[in-house]
């Protein structure tokens, strides 16, 4: 038959913000065209506001450049120290620059500061022609990986992000490939905290205004800005052990993008929180075996069980487990058995496959013999 376990807990509800919560986002980002405020770790969207609206993600698009160029050095094919030439191209493309000179030779680590700290668009071309002999290439690549990251809304047409047709992407493509660049480049990922970079001779700034914030303790990652769409920025901050991502586009000015991104920053972390339902290969229950040499088998999870949740409205959140009972024997370490169903009122259940936390043998013949007749008998095993 099948059993159901249930379990009450009363804690915050998912991020289907209530009214008060919701409207105060809101207001933080009024003035923005396109917002996306994520949790890194659960992938929860706690704000968002035209977040699939396709637009020119002007610099912005630097964080893909890097991303392609992050992948090269992990698979080998690229190390910090191979030297690039820089082509006429590169040294003409306008915009923010490293001051790079034409027919020199960088190194791929001087190419991603000047990428990453100073915005240098000269550098984004000559890594992406060092990388794929020609920045059209490049875009192809990065318009790839960008979707093998399912950022399905990315086309790329450059390495810098100045305007061109069909040079798009969208506010959640954004934060989804900077997520995806955080987990899988950690050894990277600190240069995108560097306030200042130095070539020759030429001292820039990081644009980035949330590295300036100290209770923020932001990292990374890119601004952006053009005469179309306005300034724009994806920043990650982390406060006490929880990382946020936020994508931002279509404010009108430097200080206005500085103000509205602290303030939607600071918002996600005072009013949301990560929980835990349910610790990886720790036991939820006892399940009764069926013919098993032992009586009962804990069921498990494979991996953490987390949710994103809103301080604003405690609910009640049902927890759910759902198998047959009792459990056939032979049970194989691991072997998927049922699953936790999570309920959470307004929102579409979900549910954790349940396992068996150890391996479980069928007992002999005599002994199944036994166990039938007992069943026959008194109806239980």
């Amino acid at each position: 038959m099948i059993h159901r376990f249930f379990c009450f807990i009363a804690i915050l509800v998912l991020a289907s913000q209530t009214f008060a919560a919701k409207s105060l986002g809101d207001a933080y980002a009024e003035k923005a065209k396109e917002v996306i405020l994520i949790d890194y770790e659960t992938g929860a969207v706690l704000y968002e506001k035209n977040a699939d609206t396709l637009t020119n993600p002007s610099s912005m698009t630097k964080v893909i450049t890097v991303l392609l160029a992050f992948q090269r050095l992990k698979d080998g094919r690229l190390s910090m120290q191979d030297k690039l030439m820089i082509s006429p191209k590169a040294w003409k493309t306008g915009g923010s620059r490293m001051f790079l000179n034409p027919n020199t030779f960088v190194t791929v680590e001087e190419l991603l500061h000047g990428i990453i700290t100073v915005s240098g668009n000269d550098a984004s071309v000559a890594l992406a022609e060092g990388m794929s002999g020609t920045e059209e290439n490049a875009a192809d690549e990065m318009t790839a990986i960008a979707r093998e990251y399912g950022a399905t809304n990315t086309t790329l047409k450059n390495a810098h992000g100045l305007a061109a047709p069909g040079h798009l992407s969208t506010a959640r493509d954004l934060a989804l490939i900077s997520r995806n660049l955080i987990k899988n480049f950690p050894e990277y990922y600190p240069l995108f905290k560097e306030k200042s970079y130095t070539y020759n001779k030429i001292s820039q700034p990081n644009r980035n205004p949330l590295l300036g914030v100290t209770h923020l303790n932001a990292d990374g990652l890119k601004t952006g800005m053009t005469d179309e769409g306005g300034y724009g920025l994806i920043g990650s901050a982390e406060k006490d052990g929880r990382r946020l991502i936020l994508v931002i586009n279509g404010l009108s000015s430097e200080k206005e993008r500085a103000t509205v991104s602290e303030q939607l920053l600071s918002w996600g972390f005072r009013e949301f929180e990560t929980v835990t339902l349910a610790k990886a290969y720790t036991p939820i229950l006892q399940a009764p075996t069926w013919l098993g040499t032992e009586p009962t088998v804990d069921l498990i999870v494979g991996k953490d069980v987390s949710l994103t949740l809103s301080k604003d409205k405690k609910k009640e959140i049902t927890l759910e487990a759902v198998y047959t009972s009792p459990i056939p024997a032979p049970l194989t370490q691991e072997q998927p058995v049922g699953n936790l169903i999570i309920h959470i009122p307004g929102q579409e259940d979900q549910q954790v496959p349940l396992l068996a936390a150890k391996a479980v043998d069928s007992v002999g013949p005599f002994q199944r013999v036994f166990a039938a007749l007992k069943h026959i008998i008194w109806g239980h095993g």
